[in-house]
């Protein structure tokens, strides 16, 4: 239990006092009450808005609520000063010991600290990646791996079970072209001169080994043979050696996903055919006719009934078809049949998609929220693009990869940490510049360097103490010896589990980078007061109870970095280098 839901649940006493008193009704409905702390921390510790919630539907005044629940809140020795702001806000001002307790708290629960049961349990499906198995993963697939995977972290810290999925893509027409790609480097590497690369196949050298494995598994029994009789065959092979690409790159980046999907696989088992049925049964899938195209109709277009799911009644602007003229299904169909199997194993699902697919949002959401009868929550997270500069300038393509950036190249320069961190200093849907001279900058501007440089800073005081024969003994000292100035940085501190929880309910693993820079900074702060005043300093030879306390909370405050690192998946460093 954190201290916000231990005194959430001193507040739900103290309106259970209220109530049995008569003060209240019974039945009130409490989930809009929070417990959080104020915008202005001049005004306290903690703040509530249960009087400004409950008063209407108790029938009663604000202002007078919260004198009541004051006079209650007043009985906990928690709280040392409890004031009524506005119309009937509360706030809290805990004791100094609380603090000190919390601070305890930190170390003692260590690598546990922050994690909570407020997910229950409950199964999350997070799919993330997802990228055609036609080539290396390149830099426009990173951020939306780095966030899928530090979310799945985030909600595993915060108690739900989750399972990471990769969609294989492996059913449409590109990777028919990938095969055929593979065929031009199958015969190059058995001594045919290919020339320029046709347009419209795959360019990039990563081909050329697949080319050569064929070879040598093949012979040359495939290389004036009809596309009929190797196609299927070097479509699997190849899809096989890009997924192997793929699961190393990912590897680079730290990434491991626990399932992948093949929607060739999907399809052959007949889900699409069998989410069909489902649907006609209910009535959502009806066959129609689409209306023609807006604007100037092509030549060549003519009315064709089609099997349309009915998403224009979940919130869809028209009706979608599962399938194509031709009997093939939709990449919509398929998703369909996709997201129905995975909702199927899963309480909750969640897509991470680039922000080039916001236009599929609207319907695959009705198609799950009609398939599981609005049962199972949905959510999509748009990842924008990365743009790649090096010194404010664009960073020219790879020609290996043929037309981008590899991740495994960046990786490779400035660290598997650094590219995670990064992607996760600003909101998904939000554009985002990765400069590699910036990233590695040791600057304050740097988020990266500046959390890192927190620890690797608190790392040193150990060092430094003994360095200098300052006996610092095991257990928690006495923290009285911490003064308001450091115990606004355990109040800081004590927020992290507060932050993991909220950033799970929305979703957003960014807000963890931007705490971890904040609680740097608050650290940072109370460090550099040393530089100007010796007293100040966290370690002082002269008086070992005073550095005991410091170091006790510089420790707590690194264990938070670490927690909240690991969550992020990046390491934290006792050194820089």
């Amino acid at each position: 239990m954190t201290l916000y839901t231990r005194f959430a649940a001193h507040l739900d006493a103290a309106l259970d006092d209220l109530t049995l008193a008569g003060t209240l009704p019974g039945g009130l409905d409490r989930k809009n009450v929070t417990v959080e702390p104020p915008r202005d921390a001049s005004h306290g510790d903690l703040a509530t808005n249960a009087a400004m919630v409950l008063a209407k539907p108790a029938g009663t005044n604000p202002r007078a609520l919260a004198e009541a629940l004051s006079a209650e809140l007043r009985k906990l020795p928690e709280v040392a000063e409890v004031t009524v702001a506005g119309p009937g806000f509360i706030n809290l001002r805990l004791t100094d010991d609380t603090w000190r307790d919390e601070l305890a708290t930190i170390l003692r629960d260590a690598d546990a600290y922050g994690r909570s049961a407020a997910g229950e349990g409950t199964s999350v499906n997070v799919e993330y990646v997802s990228a055609n198995p036609t080539g290396p993963m390149h830099m426009g697939h990173c951020r939306g791996a780095v966030v899928g995977d530090a979310l799945a972290s985030l909600l595993e810290f915060a108690g739900h079970r989750v399972t990471r999925e990769y969609y294989v893509n492996d059913a449409g027409g590109q990777v028919d072209v990938l095969a055929r790609s593979a065929h031009l480097r199958y015969r190059e590497a058995l001594g045919e001169a290919i020339g320029a690369i046709p347009e419209g196949l795959y360019p990039g050298d990563y081909l050329v080994p697949v080319g050569q494995a064929l070879a040598e598994e093949f012979g040359d029994c495939f290389v004036a043979a009809p596309e009929e009789e190797w196609l299927s065959l070097f479509r699997t092979r190849t899809v096989a050696a890009m997924m192997g690409m793929i699961r190393e790159d990912l590897a680079l980046l730290g990434i491991h996903h626990d399932l992948f999907a093949s929607e060739a696989e999907l399809q052959a088992a007949g889900k699409p055919a069998a989410a069909e049925a489902e649907l006609r049964a209910r009535g959502l899938v009806y066959d129609g006719v689409l209306d023609a195209p807006k604007g100037e109709v092509p030549d060549d277009w003519e009315p064709v009934e089609l099997p349309l799911f009915r998403s224009t009644a979940f919130g869809d602007d028209q009706d979608r078809p599962i399938k194509k003229s031709n009997g093939q299904w939709t990449y919509f169909g398929a998703d369909l049949a996709y997201h129905y199997q995975k909702a199927q194993g899963s309480d909750q699902l969640i897509d991470i998609w680039g922000a080039d697919h916001a236009g599929t949002v609207k319907r695959i959401m009705a198609a799950v929220a009609a398939l599981t009868d609005g049962k199972t929550r949905f959510d999509v997270k748009l990842v924008q693009m990365v743009r790649l500069l090096r010194g404010g300038e664009p960073v020219k393509m790879s020609k290996r990869a043929g037309n981008f950036v590899t991740l495994a190249d960046v990786v490779r320069e400035v660290g598997k940490d650094v590219v995670r961190f990064t992607m996760l200093t600003r909101r998904a849907d939000a554009q985002m510049d990765f400069d590699f001279a910036k990233v590695v900058e040791a600057s304050k501007d740097n988020p990266v360097f500046y959390v890192q440089y927190a620890h690797a800073r608190i790392a040193s005081l150990g060092r430094r103490a003994e360095a200098a024969g300052i006996a610092i003994d095991a257990g928690v000292p006495d923290l009285s010896r911490l003064d308001t100035e450091e115990l606004e940085l355990v109040k800081f501190a004590a927020q992290f589990p507060r932050t993991v929880e909220t950033a799970a309910a929305a979703r957003e693993p960014h807000r963890i980078a931007f705490y971890l820079y904040d609680l740097a900074a608050a650290f940072h702060a109370l460090w550099n007061v040393g530089n100007d005043r010796p007293d100040r300093r966290f370690l002082q030879e002269d008086d070992h109870a005073v550095s005991a306390a410091r170091l006790f909370l510089a420790n707590a405050v690194a264990q938070i970095i670490r927690n909240g690192l690991g969550i992020m998946g990046v390491e934290a460093v006792s050194e820089m280098k």
